[in-house]
């Protein structure tokens, strides 16, 4: 039983899906000649990503089913962000318009991930949307209603985490500065927190102004905020940072068609973080973050930025979908359909990665975050064949949890205990053996009961 087991409406069907994506994980490629294998397995690719029956937002749908189940119980950030997929070879595609100029064909994903906020694991994909724009602009903006426009996404993000993430203690959808739109925070579902970075300068409740209030807020003390990489080879850095947090009533935008119901004052709390001294060759970090967290102590306002921090795990999924790992806009796939349905598999073949990367080092979550509950069967039954006769040859993590099901998925990538731990090539080979394997033992297992 695979990721897509159930989907499309024939088990043959989501069985080659499931193919498709565990070769996507396995070499980190979105080139269907390459995933197929044989000639035969290249057609079958081709042949799914055309299908009708096959769509993004079904593909998406069963992502996100897998990660309901791994969030249940615990605190979730879920990082929202959009990336733009560039081809400038396919002028005469059907792709519209995008690039920097808005003359590069392209499309764009606005993809959110759950991540743990204890641990700071990715758990899954929460929902993706894919779209290209049409090639004439749209009309005026502000006579437009919010649902009809392009950052309506923002809202219908946060809409999705709180149906997928239901069973989690806490969600928080944390966004950047794109996200600072007013109808985002009016919105929200209930259930659902909201820290966001302030990009508007927002007039407030008593005819102040958003910015000019960072100088009213409590200064609470410091704290350090570890900032990740932002590129292959970029250790990131450690800043010191001042902290400060105090409420504000912002006013409702008076540009713009308000939708009925549409409150005219939101009270939030402003959370500032401001680095003193950064090195000399970084600019000092300065967010300041709309939350309906509240922020009354040190602890709660460092908590809240924290929660922000974690927003660069849907950075790094975006950097693997793209120039880091799958190289989705070298793709010679033209027609849009399988464009896009390539686009959603390869989006979760991303965090699929990033997970099995995470599990090198060991972790206490269950296995189930990453693999269904027929691989795991088929793990407890392979485990036993991978050992050696030494004490480091033994798998010590406690079975049915991620590190005991990393150190399989290791050795079956070709790791041999004694030297450094398993880079990601060794995890992705790993997997896609696993994968095989347990299919394979799901089939016989079968067959064995209907003997």
């Amino acid at each position: 039983m695979g990721i897509f087991s159930g989907a499309y409406g024939d088990k043959r069907r989501a069985a080659a899906v499931d193919r498709l994506h565990d070769s996507m994980v396995a070499q980190s490629s979105v080139v269907v000649r390459r995933l197929g294998g044989r000639r035969a397995g290249e057609m079958s690719g081709h042949r799914i990503l055309s299908s009708a029956a096959v769509t993004p937002e079904q593909t998406v749908g069963c992502f996100a089913q897998n990660t309901a189940a791994a969030v249940a119980g615990r605190r979730i950030v879920a990082a929202q962000d959009t990336t733009e997929c560039n081809f400038p070879k396919r002028q005469k595609s059907k792709l519209g318009p995008a690039g920097c100029n808005g003359n590069t064909p392209g499309f764009f994903i606005h993809a959110m991930i759950a991540v743990d906020v204890a641990d700071e694991a990715v758990l899954g994909m929460v929902d993706a949307a894919i779209w290209t724009r049409a090639a004439e602009p749209a009309g005026d903006r502000r006579k437009r209603d919010f649902a009809e426009k392009e950052s309506h996404r923002w809202l219908a993000a946060s809409t999705a985490a709180g149906t997928v993430l239901a069973g989690a203690s806490q969600i928080i959808v944390v966004g950047d500065r794109e996200s600072d739109i007013y109808q985002v925070f009016d919105g929200r579902p209930a259930g659902v927190e909201l820290v966001v970075r302030a990009a508007q300068d927002r007039k407030l409740a008593d005819d102040g102004m958003l910015f000019a209030a960072s100088s009213g807020l409590t200064r609470l003390g410091t704290q350090t905020v570890q900032i990740p990489p932002r590129r292959v080879g970029d250790r990131g850095r450690t800043a010191v940072v001042g902290v400060a947090a105090g409420a504000v009533s912002i006013r409702a935008p008076r540009n713009g068609r308000r939708a009925p119901g549409t409150n005219a004052v939101l009270t939030l709390t402003l959370v500032e973080v401001v680095e003193a001294n950064p090195p000399a060759s970084e600019t000092a970090l300065h967010w300041r973050l709309l939350t309906t967290l509240p922020a009354a102590t040190l602890e709660a306002a460092q908590d809240v930025v924290n929660c922000y921090r974690l927003r660069w795990r849907i950075e790094q999924s975006f950097r693997m979908l793209k120039t880091d790992g799958m190289q989705l806009e070298d793709s010679q796939t033209t027609d849009t359909h399988r464009l896009f349905n390539l686009a959603a598999l390869a989006m979760g073949a991303a965090v699929r990665v990033i997970q099995l990367v995470d599990a090198r080092d060991g972790s206490n979550r269950p296995a189930s975050d990453v693999a269904t509950a027929a691989e795991i069967t088929a793990a407890v039954a392979l485990a036993p064949t991978l050992e050696g006769k030494t004490e480091r040859q033994k798998n010590r993590h406690p079975p049915g949890n991620l590190a005991w099901l990393a150190w399989i998925v290791a050795r079956l990538g070709g790791w041999n205990c004694y030297y450094k731990p398993p880079g990601p090539k060794t995890m992705r080979q790993g997997w896609d053996r696993f994968a095989a394997m347990a299919q394979g033992f799901a089939l016989a297992t079968s067959t064995a009961r209907n003997v």
